[in-house]
């Protein structure tokens, strides 16, 4: 089938982070410091992105802030005409490394948040970093940079979704990504402490339309439908292979940034492959472009190209066969294994759980 190019690119530059959130979108097995690509290789990625067509970079990890040299990429991903948008938790964005980041030309920050106040945010987050975060939003607006934010929902705090809205517009933020848990990596080995019960998601559907009532063009409000609640699955990434890649700290090229939890599959890294051809022709990323690798009832389905069949990563996870229909799926012969799961939440007490289980 013709293959598209990829609109972004996600640079995870390290796993290593001073936050040890629960449901941390990182593999169990973080990559180490001396495994981390090096500079050089950092900016032969860049470079190979710009020649494979990507219009914009999203430097992640963990936290970039902990790549000295992140100054020296973000200037080089502008020099190749590349919009730049640094993902980061705000700890260590002192106002002197904010200079060096906007002389080197980065375009936008996203900012985390845990919760509404701290004394919530930072047991979740495992470290004392809300008020930080509050500084570095603050230094952010102030040097003039537009401010994106995201905080992930579930179980210990959907019940403050508009007291997280109403703080972050009072930090400036333009835009807010309300992501419910998608449960992969740790979030998944974490599950039973996260998943809400449906009666406190649906409250939190109702606060988030009470939210954009209030805020109206104020801020711009992104809500990340939490899966294991729907009906059907949300698209593999805009199709597996399709819109975009993710290089690990690794080198390992990634059709998302979860995928190096598929087992089956072997992930070409840039080490020794160069991004075109990976992208291109190597065997993970064609394995599930298209519909042909597609079983029943996904063959058959007039939602295939809506979906894609769902997650290729979470169809594995829960079922051991990146092939298998996303047990999301209402048709999926595995949906059995989501439902259960979300049965369990409905008499479980919704209190702050206990994160002694965090495991990092």
């Amino acid at each position: 089938m013709p293959v598209n190019l990829p609109y972004a690119l996600t640079a995870e530059l390290t796993h290593r982070c001073p936050l040890s959130c629960p449901y941390c979108s990182n593999p169990l097995e973080l990559q180490k410091r001396e495994n981390e690509l090096s500079t050089d290789q950092w900016l032969s990625v860049l470079e190979q992105a710009d020649e494979l067509g990507v219009a914009q970079v999203h430097f992640t990890g963990g936290e970039p802030l902990l790549r000295p040299d992140l100054e020296r990429l973000v200037r080089r991903a502008r020099e190749l005409g590349l919009y730049v948008n640094l993902i980061t938790s705000g700890v260590g964005l002192s106002d002197q490394r904010l200079r060096q980041l906007t002389e080197a030309g980065v375009d936008s920050i996203q900012l985390s948040v845990q919760a509404a106040s701290s004394e919530l945010a930072d047991p979740i987050a495992g470290f004392p970093a809300h008020e930080l975060k509050r500084q570095a939003a603050r230094r952010i607006r102030d040097i003039g940079l537009p401010l994106h934010m995201n905080v992930v929902l579930h179980r210990a705090n959907l019940h403050q979704l508009e007291d997280i809205i109403e703080l972050c517009v009072s930090w400036g933020a333009e835009r807010l990504e309300l992501a419910n848990a998608q449960y992969y990596g740790w979030a998944l080995r974490n599950v039973q402490q996260l998943l809400p019960r449906r009666e406190q998601l649906q409250e939190a559907e109702a606060a988030y339309a009470r939210a954009q009532r209030r805020y109206g063009r104020q801020i711009e409000l992104l809500w990340i439908l939490p899966d294991y609640f729907e009906d059907f699955p949300k698209p593999c990434m805009g199709g597996w292979g399709q819109v975009s890649l993710t290089v690990a700290p690794d080198g390992r090229v990634l059709p998302c940034t979860a995928a190096s939890e598929i087992r089956t599959l072997t992930f070409e890294n840039v080490r020794e492959r160069g991004l075109v051809w990976v992208w291109r022709d190597s065997p993970s990323f064609n394995a599930y472009r298209g519909s042909d690798w597609m079983p029943e009832p996904c063959r058959s389905c007039e939602r295939r190209e809506l979906d894609y069949g769902g997650c290729r990563c979470q169809a594995f996870l829960l079922t051991g066969d990146a092939r298998a229909t996303d047990p999301v799926c209402i048709r999926s012969p595995h949906r059995g294994i989501v439902s259960d799961r979300v049965g369990t939440m409905a008499g479980a007490d919704t209190g702050l759980p206990d994160y002694s289980y965090r495991g990092r």
